[in-house]
């Protein structure tokens, strides 16, 4: 009879939970990687024992010196900004700008409150009219006051979206039919060559003549300026999706194109069960290339479509030429680069959900 030494089995144990703990940590570092915290990863390693001399590397490789980074980059520009004067005074520094940052929050708190305060006496002022027998005087009025900078936000978001979406629902089908067919790809490359350089700045007249043109109503669902604004987007933004989804469904291996046609599958089932599954992380790199262009190519149309999102903001501010415009227009670079980050992100996240790519 073989008698097993506790000791040994304890260590056996140990490791077990030790292997088990790591496997956790590995399959939740892909999710640091969406998020952009993949410094989690090493220190939870190195909490775990793993070689924390190497994970400290990690550590410093991943965090450190992207914080490095970001105060040698606070340091010159507090350094440099007052040096530069222009018509409105020097150019504001972090201080500054952080400043106006927490004055564009608590204004947009006071908004907020103002706006929920009006709507309160408009209801009040409805419900008396119902209790006194006179439904006829009720009213529906709207607040009038400028919005809020976290509406201009949101504005911005909406915008974006919904031309992102119109665009992905022509050029993913385009681009599928342009993968299949030789002739499809050949109709449509040379159209995708002329039009992809385009910029919005030139797009934008056309777009908004046949807005004005083809929109004729005022209280329509839609805004004028946020449809001009949102088919600009769409107009820019599907290009990258279109190759992209072009590019994936003909790189689909011919084998499986073989074994389509010996099971004599039909062009839905086709498309549904084969195409789209092998092509999707070029489709997703192509989603996320659209999103970002989208993204940049709002804030110029925003500026001239006066839709009230964050380029409007922007041109407001420089129009406005007060003292505190410019550093007002340094909250809102960085928002637009804090949010076209976080649209990256939300891409990237439903990659990772629908396909194996490992792109970053």
């Amino acid at each position: 009879m073989t008698t097993v030494d506790p000791e040994f089995a304890r260590a056996e144990a140990r490791e077990a939970r030790r292997a088990k703990l790591f496997t956790r940590i590995n399959s939740a570092d892909k999710w640091f990687q969406v998020l952009g915290l993949a410094w989690i990863t090493p220190m939870l390693k190195a909490a775990a024992g793993d070689n924390p001399k190497v994970q400290a590397k990690e550590v410093w490789r991943l965090l450190g010196v992207p914080l490095l980074a970001i105060a040698i980059f606070l340091m010159l520009w507090g350094t440099l900004a007052p040096k530069v004067q222009t018509s409105l005074g020097a150019v504001p520094g972090p201080a500054q700008v952080w400043t106006e940052a927490v004055g564009l929050h608590e204004a947009a708190v006071q908004t907020a409150a103002d706006k929920a305060e009006f709507e309160a006496r408009v209801d009040a002022r409805n419900q008396r009219f119902i209790e006194n027998g006179q439904p006829e005087r009720v009213k529906d009025i709207p607040y009038t006051g400028a919005p809020s900078y976290y509406a201009q936000i949101w504005t911005s978001i909406k915008t974006v979206f919904f031309g992102f979406l119109i665009a992905s629902a022509v050029a993913i089908p385009l681009g599928i039919l342009a993968g299949l067919s030789l002739t499809a790809n050949a109709a449509l490359n040379p159209i995708i060559q002329i039009f992809k350089p385009v910029s919005p700045l030139a797009w934008l007249p056309i777009v908004t003549m046949v807005v004005s043109a083809v929109y004729t109503t005022n209280d329509g669902l839609f805004a004028k300026s946020f449809l001009v604004s949102a088919i600009t987007v769409t107009l820019c933004s599907l290009w990258p999706t279109l190759i992209n989804t072009a590019l994936g469904v003909a790189s689909i291996d011919k084998d499986l194109i073989s074994v389509s046609k010996v099971l004599k599958m039909g062009t839905w089932s086709k498309i549904t069960k084969l195409v789209l599954p092998s092509a999707l992380p070029l489709i997703f790199t192509g989603l996320r290339l659209s999103l970002g262009v989208g993204w940049m190519v709002l804030i110029a149309a925003e500026m001239l479509a006066q839709n009230p999102g964050l380029g409007k903001f922007v041109w407001d501010e420089f129009q406005n030429g007060s003292s505190s415009s410019l550093s007002r227009i340094m909250v809102a670079v960085f928002t637009i680069g804090i949010i076209g980050f976080l649209l990256d992100r939300v891409m990237y996240a439903l990659q990772s959900l629908f396909t194996f790519s490992n792109q970053r």
